[in-house]
């Protein structure tokens, strides 16, 4: 019986290398597999979470996000972002205190409030800045108001990239529910 099953046992070993380097090769070959389909669902979950909460900021208008200086939190007001090249983004200038609160930790969490004052996301994660000009450019162009205060390439300008982010929907009257992306 103990040599019965330890034959079953290094076959599914077997059976499992296998199976491996059949995904691994297909990925390369551009077969479909499980896997890579796998892959795909969960990318396009994550672009239409991020689409999700974009969009949730756009309705809001303004919102507000917390920093940390010490061990002091701060608030202000914010009110762009944009996804540029599958980042979901925020700007900010660099000779601003909220900007050299982010370099120093990039912990953050942002409120937004709907106009109906009973509904509400609180997003959180990382920011990372991108001092890419194509992305500065990119940010002024869809919002032409900065224009005024901000070049792309004047050495003030910040953009900032959101990664490990949690957003959570809130309501009065409905359960809270979560995305990530």
């Amino acid at each position: 019986m103990k040599k019965l099953l330890f034959a079953l046992l290094v076959l599914f070993a077997i059976a499992a290398c296998g199976n491996k380097q059949t995904a691994d090769s297909a990925k390369e070959t551009g077969e479909t597999t499980e896997e890579t389909i796998t892959d795909t669902i969960s990318k396009e979950i994550m672009e239409q979470n991020m689409q999700e909460v974009q969009t949730y900021l756009k309705e809001c208008g303004a919102f507000f996000i917390a920093t940390a200086d010490g061990d002091q939190p701060r608030v202000r007001p914010f009110g762009v972002s944009e996804i540029i090249d599958g980042r979901l983004y925020i700007m900010t200038g660099k000779v601003k205190d909220v900007f050299k609160q982010m370099a120093a930790n990039g912990k953050f969490e942002i409120c937004a409030l709907k106009k109906s004052g009973s509904e509400w996301m609180r997003l959180s994660g990382n920011l990372v800045v991108d001092e890419t000009l194509a992305v500065k450019e990119e940010f002024l162009n869809r919002n032409e108001s900065l224009k005024s205060m901000y070049k792309a390439d004047d050495d003030n300008m910040a953009v900032l990239y959101i990664t490990n982010a949690t957003a959570r929907f809130c309501s009065f009257t409905a359960p809270e529910r979560k995305v990530n992306f």
